[in-house]
C-alpha cells in the first residue's frame, strides 16, 4: 500500500470517528432562548399535540461513545488506519495462508490417494467424481456451462468430439498446459467468392444442404488451402486441434453465415493452464470428471 493511500485511509477513520464526537457534543450543547428542559418548546400538532425539550436518551448517546471506544480498540488490533496493522499482527495474506494449510492439511492426503490411481479408474469413484464436480463448478463451469455442454466457442464436454483427443492423459494435459487454438483468416486468399465456395463444400461433409455448383467449387480450394490441417475427408487433426468437419459438430455455429464468417476472419480459442494454481492432484482429479462426462 502507497503512503499516500495510507494516509488517505487513516484519515478517513479519525476523521469520521472526530466527527461523529463532534455532532454528539454539538447537538447536546444549549442554544439561547431554548426552552427550559422538560418545557414545551412551542411546536404544537393536531391541537394538543406538544413538543418537549428532553434530553436525548443516556442509552443513545451511550451507543455512540461504545462505537467510538470499538473503533479505537479495533484499529489498535487490526488493520485499520492504512499500512498500520495492529497489535495482534493479523493481515489478509496471513489469514488466506492459514486457511489454505488448514484445507491442504484436510484434503491433500485425499487428492494424493486419487492421484496416484489411473484417471479411468478414477472416473468411476463417487466420491472422486463429487469432487471432480465441484472442482469444475468452481473452474470450469463459467465457460463450459454447470452441465459441460459448452457455447459457442466454447466446446462441448459432455459427448465424444475432442479437439484434441479425448482420452484421459490428453484431458488432464489439455487442463495442465491448456490450449490455443488458431485457425487463420482466409478472406484475403479465397476472397468473397471462394469463402462462400470453401463454406457450401465444409457443411456438405456433414450432409447438409448446400448449393452443389458451389461446393463442387469450394472442394477443389478445401484441398488446397485447408486439408493440410483438416484433413483431404475434413475429419479432423488432434495433433493441431484442427476440428473434424464431417461430423456436423459445430464449435463456433453450423449455419451458412457462421461457417463462412470462421473462414473469413479466423478464431482464436484459448484454453487456459490450470497446472499452476491447481496443481498436479486436483488436476487429476479434475481429468476424472470431464473424462467421466462423455463415457
Amino acid at each position: 500500500m502507497s503512503l499516500t493511500v495510507s494516509l488517505y485511509i487513516t484519515l478517513i477513520v479519525v476523521g469520521n470517528t472526530l466527527a461523529m464526537w463532534w455532532l454528539i457534543r454539538w447537538t447536546a450543547k444549549p442554544r439561547p432562548n431554548e426552552s427550559v428542559q422538560g418545557e414545551v418548546t412551542g411546536h404544537t400538532w393536531d391541537g394538543d399535540l406538544a413538543e418537549f425539550n428532553n434530553p436525548m436518551p443516556r442509552w443513545w448517546l451511550w451507543m455512540f461513545y461504545l462505537t467510538m471506544v470499538f473503533t479505537g480498540v479495533y484499529v489498535a488490533l487490526y488493520p485499520g488506519l492504512g499500512s498500520v496493522t495492529g497489535f495482534l499482527g493479523w493481515t489478509q495474506e496471513g489469514q488466506w495462508q492459514s486457511e489454505m494449510k488448514e484445507a491442504a492439511d484436510k484434503y491433500d492426503p485425499i487428492f494424493k490417494k486419487y492421484a496416484g490411481m489411473d484417471i479411468a479408474a478414477v472416473a468411476k469413484d463417487p466420491q472422486a467424481l463429487k469432487m471432480g464436480g465441484r472442482l469444475f463448478a468452481t473452474y470450469c463451469s463459467s465457460c463450459h456451462g454447470s452441465d459441460a455442454h459448452g457455447a459457442v466457442g466454447f466446446p462441448n464436454l459432455a459427448d465424444k468430439d475432442w479437439l484434441y483427443g479425448g482420452d484421459p492423459a490428453t484431458i488432464k494435459t489439455s487442463i495442465m498446459n491448456g490450449r490455443q487454438g488458431v485457425m487463420p483468416a482466409w478472406s484475403a486468399i479465397l476472397k468473397e467468392q471462394g469463402v462462400e465456395q470453401v463454406a457450401n463444400y465444409v457443411l456438405s461433409l456433414s450432409g447438409k444442404s448446400v448449393d452443389a455448383a458451389k461446393a463442387e467449387a469450394g472442394k477443389a480450394l478445401f484441398l488446397q488451402n485447408c486439408a493440410v490441417c483438416h484433413g483431404a475427408e475434413g475429419k479432423g487433426n488432434p495433433v493441431m486441434g484442427a476440428p473434424n468437419l464431417a461430423d456436423n459438430t459445430w464449435l463456433y455455429g453450423g449455419s451458412l453465415k457462421a461457417v463462412e464468417k470462421t473462414i473469413a476472419d479466423g478464431r482464436q480459442g484459448r484454453m487456459p493452464a490450470h497446472a499452476d494454481f491447481l496443481g498436479n492432484d486436483k488436476v487429476h482429479l479434475l481429468a476424472a470428471y470431464v473424462y467421466s462426462l462423455s463415457q
